[in-house]
């Protein structure tokens, strides 16, 4: 394994970490997230994984307008360069799942296949119906937790105490990101070693980036004369980011399909392993998971 940065064009320098030599190179943004669980996809390929400008090891940028998804596709595109991957496979979560696909849109000869975890959808203006939304019988996070957790944030304590207060956050929100909250233990510690991670930062990143997600509008044209493969993944129990946007863009690719994870949230590998991992292997590997559909219709109906 080896790690470093990689410097931007305007000077920002990109953490990574790399591992495998193969010749299929797999990318990953987000590492901070997916690098310690993903590393079993290395053998026989190349895996690197990078932080995020702001977020992570990577270096923290003070303005705001230098925070963007668009900044995100370039500097994805500073890493492919660098490591001279000509055609990598492409692993977005969350936001990044619309990430990879904004980029492909815009690098389509330097893209050969994509995986979407749990993305967000394709439009913030999207509505979607409650069958293809999360629905929990009682609040999740705990209403008196979240309350408690604001009354501390309104406080001087996210700012006198950064750490503690990250770490008292993670303890509350993370069971967001499983289906059941009883598994919360499965993700693991909090990033809260790393100051980027902290809210006190993170919460001004999450304000600048989120605006300029919610004024993009993906056309589903672009979408549609996409040739890469696409193997979406989404738990219809995900919190963060609707099942419904899984649905939808699977539907618009023209080579994609979806595999759903019934009462999988957010971070559905963690719960459900043996199901992430060797789907996106077969993928990979150039098949389909036998378990993944073509999408032909937003309706979803669960299986009896």
């Amino acid at each position: 394994m080896s790690e470093g940065f990689v410097t931007a064009p305007d000077g920002v320098h990109l953490y990574y970490q790399k591992t495998g030599t193969g010749p299929q190179v797999v990318i990953l943004p987000g590492r901070l997230f997916l690098f310690p669980a993903f590393q079993q996809l290395a053998p026989g390929r190349t895996l690197i994984a990078y932080d995020m400008r702001d977020r992570g090891r990577s270096d923290a940028v003070s303005d705001p307008k230098r925070v963007s998804i668009q900044d995100d596709v370039n500097d994805l595109e500073t890493i492919r360069r660098h490591f001279h991957a000509d055609k990598p496979v492409l692993i977005g979560f969350s936001y990044l799942g619309m990430m990879v696909m904004l980029y492909a849109t815009e690098h389509p000869d330097h893209v050969s296949r994509i995986v979407q975890l749990g993305p967000v959808a394709r439009s913030a203006a999207e509505k979607f119906p409650p069958s293809l939304m999360a629905n929990d019988p009682a609040p999740v996070p705990d209403s008196a937790q979240l309350k408690e957790l604001e009354s501390l944030m309104n406080s001087s304590y996210i700012k006198d105490h950064p750490k503690e207060f990250c770490e008292k956050d993670w303890q509350v929100t993370r069971v967001r990101l499983v289906g059941n909250p009883a598994n919360a233990e499965r993700l693991g510690p909090s990033q809260c070693e790393m100051p980027n991670e902290w809210p006190s930062h993170l919460y001004p990143h999450f304000q600048a980036k989120f605006t300029t997600i919610q004024a993009l509008d993906i056309s589903k044209e672009k979408i549609a004369a996409l040739r890469a493969p696409v193997l979406t993944i989404h738990g219809t129990q995900d919190r963060n980011a609707p099942y419904g946007g899984g649905r939808q863009w699977s539907m618009l690719v023209s080579d994609g399909r979806l595999l759903t994870l019934p009462g999988a949230a957010h971070m559905s590998w963690v719960e459900f392993p043996n199901e992430v991992f060797s789907a996106i292997e077969t993928f990979l590997r150039g098949g389909w998971p036998a378990s993944a559909e073509k999408v032909t219709s937003i309706e979803y109906a669960p299986p009896k």
